[in-house]
């Protein structure tokens, strides 16, 4: 779609782009969504692809990822072998609603942004409990947690002209065990609610990630592999207000898969140990 109300494009941003952030301005990486609907309020684009930003960077602490990395480098990215949980990274990927085109352009920073209840980007790092590298157009910088980042259906703690320049994995988390459940009402269509429960190596804790299901991102942790009703429990209280309705699910169908599908991740990682 043509935006005709942009009057200017930033195609060389400064090395700290945002310190000259006005009303009707928009960040531009792989403009996926922004290029998808009307944008009347929109005067300027500022393009950080130009920025180079490194895509992804494995470090002592564990793995950063460029807001700008796209989906196509971070579904190719080659995990260490320790890494056992690395392979949500390449499920995420494969949960997007889009074609393998919208992989080469979409980014990392661009889907967690949206802050879409079916964002995958937003399942992944908050499941393995990623910080979130904020800079303001003031020149300060701040970090927040994955999980507290999203706050509702397009919603986040973003300031106007703040960005987000960097996703932090910690090796901890990496390191995990993993599984995951996710229900689309089509094969290749948006999730309807999206799983992950993850657990220390030699350990029978469970931290459980709710997503999609939910209009922002829950956690919920329990110190050794709950049986079924205290799961259903611990899933019961979350607030009526905080399922999620549109057209791939009702609140109760939602909360329905969320139970059915963690007593699952519970067996499968309760098979783990066993094996």
């Amino acid at each position: 779609m043509d935006l005709n109300t942009i009057t200017e494009v930033v195609r060389r941003p400064s090395e700290r782009p945002g310190l000259d952030w006005q009303e009707g301005d928009a960040w531009l990486a792989g403009g996926t969504w922004l290029y998808s609907v009307e944008q009347p309020d929109l005067r300027r684009l500022i393009d950080l692809t130009a920025m180079r930003w490194e895509p992804l960077v494995r470090t002592d602490e564990g793995l950063e990822i460029g807001a700008t990395c796209t989906i196509r480098d971070l579904y190719a990215f080659s995990w260490p072998v320790g890494w056992t949980a690395g392979i949500l990274l390449r499920k995420s990927c494969e949960a997007f609603l889009s074609s393998f085109k919208v992989w080469n352009t979409a980014t990392v920073g661009g889907n967690i942004c949206m802050s879409l209840p079916a964002g995958p980007m937003i399942t992944l790092t908050v499941a393995l409990e990623a910080r979130y590298e904020l800079w303001a157009p003031d020149g300060s910088v701040r970090f927040v947690d994955a999980l507290d980042f999203v706050t509702g259906d397009h919603r986040n703690v973003l300031a106007p002209g703040e960005i987000l320049r960097r996703v932090t994995i910690p090796e901890h988390a990496l390191r995990k065990r993993t599984a995951h459940r996710r229900f689309t009402l089509t094969r290749l269509g948006r999730s309807t609610v999206f799983l992950v429960g993850t657990q220390r190596l030699g350990a029978s804790d469970l931290l459980l990630t709710i997503t999609a299901g939910t209009t922002r991102p829950l956690r919920i942790a329990f110190d050794s592999l709950p049986d079924a009703g205290t799961v259903w429990q611990r899933i019961d209280a979350v607030p009526a207000g905080l399922w999620y309705a549109d057209p791939n699910g009702t609140p109760d169908h939602r909360r329905h898969l969320t139970r059915h599908f963690a007593e699952e991740i519970c067996r499968e990682l309760t098979a783990g140990d066993l094996a």
